[in-house]
């Protein structure tokens, strides 16, 4: 696959371009503190990402109380879920940084002229923070959160939405996990994904992507 026939690379953002966990590790164990609960630390929350904010809150808060998430209170959750998106707003960005290799595969594309865009589960207003944070937010045309459009990622429309956006005919998905390969399979977009980042502890290999990179530097 030659990503520079591309017209459109679509990015995930959280384990594809940005180390995110330190950040959102901090709001989470603020959270249950909050909620009278042990913290979890990095190395769960790494395990826990890409589904989106409140499916990481109610992992967290199910493996605190070691119970399944169907067991837990409604009212608890939502108690949470605040108490996280609170935090989050205070720790986003604070000790996130780009992986190796990042800034120059995203100089690459703009030297070929094809257009970017961020497509997350993570929720948009904490997207645009922290791209503005990491200084990266002028690469990308369209951006695309997890609440963005009636669907988040493995679903194909955020995919479709970007790509019809931008009257793309060329697109390639770049990310990290099985809702990515997913995603973009649904989607009948061709996906690269990379080897370091958030799949719940399974080698996203496994997922048949078209291809895997240990860094974006690889395909430059």
């Amino acid at each position: 696959m030659n990503w520079q026939h591309a017209d459109l690379i679509l990015f995930d953002l959280d384990g594809t371009l940005v180390d995110s966990v330190p950040d959102l590790a901090l709001a989470i164990d603020c959270m249950l503190h909050d909620t009278g609960l042990p913290p979890a630390g990095e190395d769960k929350v790494r395990q826990w990402v890409g589904n989106g904010a409140a499916k990481l809150v109610a992992r967290a808060l199910a493996d605190a109380q070691n119970i399944s998430e169907e067991q837990l209170v409604p009212a608890q959750q939502s108690t949470a879920f605040t108490s996280f998106m609170h935090h989050y707003h205070q720790t986003n960005g604070i000790n996130s940084l780009l992986f190796t290799g990042v800034k120059e595969f995203l100089d690459a594309c703009q030297q070929h002229s094809i257009k970017m865009a961020v497509v997350t589960n993570k929720p948009i207003e904490f997207t645009h923070t922290l791209l503005e944070k990491l200084s990266i937010q002028h690469y990308f045309c369209d951006v695309a959160g997890g609440d963005s459009f009636a669907e988040k990622k493995p679903h194909p429309m955020p995919l479709q939405k970007l790509i019809q956006r931008n009257q793309s005919q060329r697109p390639i998905m770049i990310g990290d996990s099985m809702h990515d390969v997913q995603a973009a399979r649904a989607a009948k977009v061709p996906v690269i994904c990379v080897s370091y980042g958030y799949n719940h502890g399974v080698d996203i290999s496994l997922s048949k992507p078209d291809l895997v990179v240990d860094s974006l530097a690889g395909l430059r």
